[in-house]
């Protein structure tokens, strides 16, 4: 009895030895320090960045910019994923995914938000924001300010407006140099009531036509023409089914970067302040290369021959500018005072 009495105490204290002598705490540590780093991996903030452009259009390449930056910015505490071309959510399905909260930045053209923001139409005035100082005067001044504050809410907010480019007028049948060429010719617009109206004035119809279907719709002769940035054009390939192109720099095109806002808020103040330096160093890049792409891929367009170019004069200019004048008539119950009196002062400068 003795004996297994003195068997079992030894077992016990084998045990007990193995226990407090031969665990292996190297790999207990290995486990804690495996648990910080989910824990750091937990901690990573991931942006969902959807836009409908090309990867190689302006606002393509300043996503792209601004992903790398801030991600740079942050030690790669901020992680920005980008889905170009419309490949999560198109122009009409966009506002509502990010205040849903199901991407988190999205880069709309005003003009797609003009129906639920009238005001957003400024923007597209014909021959108002004639040059680069001029457009960053409009950005960065009433205008943009005001428009800042329209499109915040609950669910999002506004961070800067991006600079794509000039527009130009494409055709299937003619160059389009002077208003009376638009004449019972069809074109495909932006959700825009202004753009809606300018096209009005200069004699031609109109259907509102989704981005990304407005190579298949030229092709099939749905629509004869539309209005776009070169960049597009290029990057889009419309020259393929388009032959004139009328270079008339009537209009810019502005995207404005939404952010959700519930997500904004939850960001700790430093990275917000390093997310807020991060796009302005983006605005201003997208400022400066812009023209700088349009150009050079216009000059592309010329040397492959891929499609007929004419330059407006300044009679032919004259002539768009006086048919579209009227525009400007019935814009204070739309904009208000205060930017009707801005645009104004523009113009007259």
């Amino acid at each position: 009895m003795k004996t297994v009495i003195w068997v079992a105490l030894l077992i016990t204290v084998g045990i007990v030895t193995a226990v407090f002598v031969g665990f292996d705490f190297s790999t207990s540590a290995g486990t804690n320090e495996f648990d910080d780093e989910q824990s750091g991996l937990k901690d990573q903030i991931t942006i969902k960045f959807s836009h409908i452009y090309s990867e190689n259009s302006p606002q393509g390449q300043a996503a792209r910019y601004f992903a790398k930056r801030l991600e740079e910015r942050t030690d790669h505490q901020v992680e920005v994923e980008l889905y170009p071309n419309a490949v999560l959510y198109n122009e009409e399905e966009q506002l509502r995914a990010l205040q849903e909260g199901n991407v988190q930045m999205i880069a709309p053209s005003i003009s797609e938000l003009a129906e639920e923001y009238p005001r957003f139409q400024i923007l597209d005035l014909p021959f108002v924001f004639t040059t680069h100082d001029l457009v960053k005067e409009a950005y960065e001044g009433k205008i943009g300010s005001r428009l800042l504050k329209d499109i915040e809410d609950e669910h999002t907010k506004g961070l800067d407006f991006w600079f794509g480019g000039y527009k130009q007028v494409t055709s299937d049948k003619k160059f389009v140099k002077h208003p009376s060429d638009f004449k019972r010719m069809h074109f495909g617009i932006m959700d825009s009531p202004l753009i809606k109206g300018q096209f009005n004035l200069l004699g031609a119809s109109t259907s509102v036509v989704n981005f990304n279907r407005i190579y298949r719709d030229l092709e099939v002769n749905f629509i004869e023409g539309q209005e776009n940035t070169v960049s597009n054009i290029y990057t889009r390939k419309l020259y393929q089914v388009q032959d004139y192109l009328t270079v008339s720099n009537h209009a810019i095109m502005s995207n404005i970067i939404l952010i959700n806002k519930d997500l904004l808020d939850e960001l700790p103040p430093e990275i917000q302040e390093k997310m807020k330096e991060t796009m302005s160093e983006t605005t201003a890049w997208i400022s400066r290369h812009a023209i700088e792409i349009n150009d050079r891929q216009i000059r592309q367009l010329k040397r492959d021959e891929s499609i007929h170019i004419h330059l407006l004069t300044k009679d032919e200019r004259r002539a768009w500018m006086e048919t579209l004048d009227p525009i400007y008539s019935n814009l204070e119950p739309i904009l208000g005072k205060e930017l009707v009196d801005e645009i104004d002062r523009i113009r007259n400068q």
